[in-house]
């Protein structure tokens, strides 16, 4: 894999509170990573703006949002998203099938196919385990709810998955090699694992067969993080 190759599968988690402080970062990364990922707390904050300055620079986004509601509303938030231009969205897979295949749809239906963004279901939070889960009734093993949410997304017309790097060969096998499967709870060895339960290193995550990996705090929190940011590419290139 090439240098290049490897940094377009790294999504940059611009997980700050304000305005000026996503922008440093966007122009301090902007080339050197594939995407950035704009989540809850940014959007809530800064709202459309904080995507149309990431566009500036010319950079891709993942808006980072888990849409979860009624099938027509998932639909229309769904909309917006795509008209603000974003690469990649997320809803939540535990929305059910007809939420899905509603987004999914409206997406094919009203957006050129080059146009489109792509469309991801979140499976279990990484920061989820098993104990976690019966806590909300779910009286399953992580493993197998991720796959079972995987092929519910595969067959609503969902381009692909949110998961945890160790679940990917599992989904692989369900869902074929086509299926984009997005991972967060990548941590490079250098870095701590913080609240994530689930990890893997970039390297094994892409061994395994993601395609693209959220990463923020490893490079964020690094005393130099344009040198972070080589040492993770350096680190995918190798596999």
């Amino acid at each position: 894999m090439t240098r290049d190759q490897a940094r377009s599968k790294i999504i940059f988690a611009l997980d700050f509170d304000t305005f000026n402080a996503a922008k440093h970062w966007v122009s301090l990364l902007s080339g050197r990573v594939g995407m950035f990922k704009v989540g809850k707390q940014l959007f809530t904050a800064h709202g459309p703006d904080i995507v149309r300055m990431i566009e500036n620079f010319g950079a891709g986004v993942f808006l980072d949002l888990k849409y979860h509601d009624i099938p027509n509303t998932v639909a229309m938030a769904s909309r917006e998203a795509a008209r603000l231009r974003v690469k990649l969205f997320n809803v939540h897979a535990l929305g059910g099938y007809e939420m899905m295949a509603r987004t999914a749809e409206m997406l094919r239906t009203e957006f050129p196919e080059r146009e489109r963004p792509r469309v991801l279901a979140v499976t279990i939070l990484t920061s989820s385990n098993e104990e976690t889960l019966k806590r909300v009734g779910i009286d399953r093993p992580v493993e197998e709810m991720v796959v079972r949410l995987a092929r519910l997304a595969n067959r609503a017309g969902i381009d692909g998955v949110v998961a945890s790097p160790r679940e990917v060969p599992l989904i692989r096998e369900a869902c074929g090699p086509d299926f984009l499967i997005v991972t967060p709870g990548v941590r490079p060895s250098f870095a701590s694992t913080d609240d994530q339960k689930r990890v893997m290193t970039p390297a094994e995550a892409v061994a395994a067969g993601s395609d693209y990996l959220v990463i923020g705090r490893p490079i964020s929190a690094a005393s130099d993080p344009l040198q972070a940011v080589e040492v993770i590419v350096d680190e995918i290139a190798g596999v």
